[in-house]
């Protein structure tokens, strides 16, 4: 479409002006019945239109005319508008701003910063000062709406580098490095370096968090582990609190996905016999607690080489580990469920002090790395059993090795998560991702920890 008809401008009859031809300046010029607002109509002293009749009440046209008056009225100039303020606000900000190519001269000792922009408020006068004619919003610079005047604060606090066991912190940066390529590996490319989780159910309070290890982000590979924080069950107090990690096998070229893959199903299958679970739990049925998490692992298994082999894959390049709690969320059922497929860590806190073999008692732990385990989906069968009742205060550590192992290893690491984790409430959740990066050297595998807060009942 081309622009001639903008140009030239379409004739057009305005209805109120049958006589002559419409002009877009009217629109500023004239009211919906064409008066002219230009400047005031003369009037006779007694109110009457010079040179015409007198309206006549009963006329339809003046009734009209009356309907039109009472509904519509223009504002009136010598009245302040509310908006005023807001306006010459906005300009005022804009014209304080230096050109692009000017150059900013140095503030001189009495020039004070802007603050940052934002909505506010307008000041409300004193009683002492004459009333502001706007009560509208203006702009601040302050980021936020706020009602209050903005306090200045301070220098934002900040944790830092993650502590270190030694007198040196290990010689990887603490921190994200070379990322996986996605045209190499879309879903490697995809996998967050670091994560962090948690929930809250009463007197339950779960922390998790998952960081990439420094072999890995040195070689731009991607986080072999992964967790899970997932509620099973129908709403109300029969429902578990399921809590799980996944170790990647390192040699494994798609163990990335398999740790994934293994808790997503294992979420999935457990929640399909969460009743029966929590009837073991309650009960503290063994026997039966362990054949419905050995099954639910078979299943896990079986999908998981599905998977692989359904992308053309080996289902022994997706190996990787599993380790799940249960909990109930009656605060009545103190039991909690524990199953694994190959190793990683489960430890006990409780009164400042560490229990490292919860659920491993013939390897007590000497920080020694072992690279031989049980692994899904080969390794299709649960080790399965029953904590003893938690106690108010306790506090549960499921992890995979890359923690389970230095905190074996180094009294160091043990003495700070024992102080940060054996308080009375959980650290937030930035607080709990900056513990469990604390650095040990010789330790640089992913890590990963899900840890339990017990309250009283």
């Amino acid at each position: 479409m081309g622009n001639d008809m903008n140009a030239a401008g379409p004739s057009r009859t305005d209805p109120y002006q049958p006589d002559g031809p419409y002009q877009p300046d009217d629109l500023h010029r004239t009211d919906l019945r064409g008066t002219d607002l230009r400047k005031p109509e003369a009037r006779e002293p007694d109110g009457s239109r010079p040179d015409t009749r007198q309206p006549d009440p009963g006329h339809p046209e003046d009734r009209r005319h009356d309907v039109w008056r009472t509904e519509l009225s223009w504002p009136d100039a010598r009245e302040p508008d509310p908006l005023d303020a807001t306006w010459q606000s906005v300009d005022q900000f804009f014209n304080d701003q230096p050109e692009p190519d000017t150059p900013v001269a140095a503030a001189g000792p009495s020039a004070a910063p802007h603050p940052p922009l934002s909505y506010g408020r307008v000041p409300q006068p004193s009683p002492s000062s004459p009333a502001s004619p706007s009560s509208g919003p203006t702009f601040s610079r302050t980021g936020l709406a706020s009602e209050e005047p903005v306090a200045r604060i301070g220098a934002v606090p900040v944790l830092g580098a993650p502590r270190h066991s030694g007198p040196k912190p290990p010689l990887y940066a603490a921190e994200p490095r070379e990322l996986p390529s996605v045209r190499e590996d879309p879903t490697a490319a995809l996998t967050p370096d670091m994560v962090v989780d948690g929930a809250g159910y009463g007197a339950l309070t779960v922390r998790a968090a998952s960081v990439r290890g420094d072999s890995h982000r040195y070689q731009g590979e991607p986080r072999q582990d992964s967790l899970a924080v997932v509620r099973l069950g129908a709403p109300g107090p029969d429902g578990l609190l399921l809590l799980a990690v996944a170790d990647g096998v390192g040699s494994a070229a798609r163990s990335h996905i398999g740790s994934q893959e293994a808790c997503r199903l294992a979420a999935m299958e457990l929640d399909g016999v969460s009743a029966e679970l929590s009837e073991a739990l309650r009960a503290g049925d063994r026997p039966g607690f362990a054949a419905l998490a050995d099954t639910a692992v078979g299943r896990v298994a079986t999908l998981l080489a599905h998977r692989a082999r359904e992308h053309g894959d080996d289902p022994a390049a997706y190996a990787t580990t599993l380790r799940a709690l249960l909990v109930p969320l009656d605060p009545r059922v103190r039991v909690r469920g524990f199953l694994a497929v190959g190793d990683g860590g489960t430890a006990l806190l409780r009164a400042g002090e560490w229990n490292l073999s919860l659920t491993d008692p013939e390897h007590e732990g000497d920080g020694m790395i072992d690279t031989r385990t049980a692994a899904l989906p080969h390794g299709h069968r649960a080790r399965a059993l029953l904590l003893a009742p938690a106690l108010p205060g306790d506090v549960l550590v499921l992890c995979t090795d890359g923690l389970s192992t230095p905190l074996a290893g180094d009294a160091g690491m043990r003495d700070f998560l024992a102080s940060g984790w054996g308080r009375e409430s959980a650290p937030a959740p930035a607080d709990f991702l900056w513990q469990v990066q604390y650095r040990v050297k010789s330790y640089d595998d992913d890590r990963t920890a899900v840890v339990l807060w017990e309250a009283g009942p």
